[in-house]
């Protein structure tokens, strides 16, 4: 089949897409949704337009679809949007990076039946350790871009999700409850590098910000290093 990833630029949305191409799928492209708020109920908002270097990394087109980010709302104009680019190219299913989230997977459902597209879901109730620690074991380079939960301070920003940050998240997991794979908007990812890319991503500048319990990374500057 020919599927477009519905990609945030996020640990979870490149590890569906890597999931799909590892079952012999085709990768059509990358589907960004941008929210215009910050305060998206549905879609991930750090440094969003970034996916479309990510696209380029992987070789593959890149569409952005403005989103008012207004709870529902959003999800509307994903699904106004979806059909235009399923024709254009040619794509059969929808692949989402949903672990536990009901909320974004029922939506996600309905949004692909209104279009006639399947919803794939490789990750859907998968054990969120288990992936994270897949992730890692398959070379992933993953950096936190926002958090905000109570034991995730000002210094997870920029910090590489490796072993030791796993095994950091699972203490607070215990401590405070949060949710390991960040499901619940404990935290946002950016990924640098995966076994999809033909280059990796190098961050050269950022601006961190913090303002009480949360903060959040913005990406200033990039380069695109070619692999060998």
């Amino acid at each position: 089949m020919r599927v477009a990833a519905l990609y945030s630029g996020g640990k979870d949305s490149n590890l569906a897409a890597l999931r799909v191409k590892s079952d012999g799928h085709d990768l059509a492209c990358l589907i960004t949704a941008s929210p215009i708020r910050a305060d998206s109920y549905m879609f991930h908002v750090p440094n969003v337009a970034l996916a479309r270097h990510q696209a380029e990394c992987i070789g593959v087109p890149w569409v952005e679809v403005k989103v008012s980010g207004i709870k529902e709302l959003e999800v509307l104009e994903l699904a106004e949007a979806l059909p235009g680019i399923a024709e254009v190219h040619r794509i059969d299913a929808i692949v989402t990076g949903a672990i536990a989230s009901r909320y974004q997977k029922e939506r996600v459902d309905e949004v692909c039946k209104r279009a006639g597209l399947l919803h794939l879901h490789p990750l859907w109730d998968q054990d969120e350790e288990a992936l994270i620690r897949e992730m890692i074991g398959l070379g992933f380079e993953i950096y936190f871009t926002s958090v905000s939960a109570e034991g995730l301070g000002p210094e997870w920003l920029g910090r590489r999700l490796d072993h030791d940050a796993l095994e950091d998240l699972l203490r607070l997991h215990s401590k405070h409850g949060i949710n390991v794979s960040g499901e619940g908007g404990e935290y946002e990812t950016f990924v640098c590098d995966m076994p999809l890319f033909k280059s990796r991503i190098r961050i050269t500048s950022a601006i961190k910000s913090w303002q009480r319990t949360s903060g959040y990374v913005q990406i200033t500057g990039i380069e695109l290093v070619k692999k060998r």
